[in-house]
This record gives structure tokens, sequence and C-alpha cells, in this order.
């Protein structure tokens, strides 16, 4: 089950939302402001957070930056939830990092697709990730004995030489 943190300063639309995140199999950790939230995502290390932008101790977008900054949350898929409807603001959200931005009112499939899709793409960034860490795993495994062995065949080499030498003496 994939953990998502959920912040929304809206008493009720913060419950709504985490009702319908419950019934779509999601564990929904929830944070009343961003303050709050940034606190829980540190804490929790969720997989996916969606987030309000105007809030009371910090606004979405502090908390956005707050996150991206620090090496434990910056990977973590991130969703603006926000009133704010104007294009200037969509891409300000978008400018910033955010991984998607979805206006109020929302429908319910608009929002678990968004974090559908969002997972998805976290889970093929992590799938390439993964290919890259284990090409250079097979590239190092076959580079370090052609480098190690190298330099001892010259040791062997002048080794032999020198026994063959003092033998013959």
């Amino acid at each position: 089950m994939k953990k998502l943190l959920l912040i929304e300063d809206d008493l009720v639309l913060r419950e709504n939302t985490a009702e319908i995140l419950v019934l779509s199999n999601f564990e929904v950790i929830t944070a009343s402001n961003g303050l709050e939230g940034v606190a829980l995502a540190k804490s929790r290390i969720p997989d996916i957070i969606i987030s309000d932008i105007m809030m009371p101790e910090l606004d979405g977008h502090e908390v956005l930056e707050i996150l991206a900054n620090d090496e434990r949350t910056k990977y973590i898929p991130f969703i603006f939830l926000s009133a704010k409807t104007e294009r200037k603001d969509v891409r300000k959200g978008m400018n910033m990092g955010a991984d998607d931005y979805i206006t109020k009112p929302f429908e319910e499939e608009e929002l678990i697709s968004a974090i559908s899709i969002q997972l998805y793409n976290e889970k093929l960034r992590k799938q390439s990730e993964k290919i890259k860490l284990e090409t250079l795993q097979h590239n190092i495994s076959f580079t370090i004995p052609h480098e190690l062995l190298t330099p001892l065949n010259g040791i062997i080499g002048l080794s032999s030489f020198c026994l063959l030498y003092t033998s013959d003496a």
C-alpha cells in the first residue's frame, strides 16, 4: 500500500479527500498546514505528496522548496491541489518542480489518475536508476580485474626472471 501525504488546511476538504484516497487503497497521512506537512514528510517519507498552496505557517510553494532541497524528500512526487486556477499560478507551481497541478474543485478520477501517473513515473525512474547501477557494477567487474592483472603480470614476469637469474648463479 502506497503512503500518501495530504497537506490541506480546510478540514472538510482534507477529510473528504483523505477518505477518497483511503477507499482507493492508499495509506493517508494528513497535515493541516505547511509546517506540519514538512515535518511529516521528513519523518514519515511518503511515496507521494499532495499539497494545497494557500495555507497557514508555510504555503505550498514554500513546502515544495523546502522538500526539494532535502536529500530524503527531493525525489518524492509532488502534486499541487489548489483553488488558484490562473495560468500563471499553474505555471509557477510547475516551474518550481511540482509534478502535477490539479485545480479545485476536482473530480475523484482526476486526482486518482494524477496520483497513479506520478507513482508509475517514480517506478520508472527507480527502475532506470537500478539499470544504470547494474550496468556500472557490470562494467566495473570487467574493468578492475584487467586493471589489477596488468601490473601483476609485470611483477610475475620480473619475479620469474629473477628466479631464473638467481638459480643460474
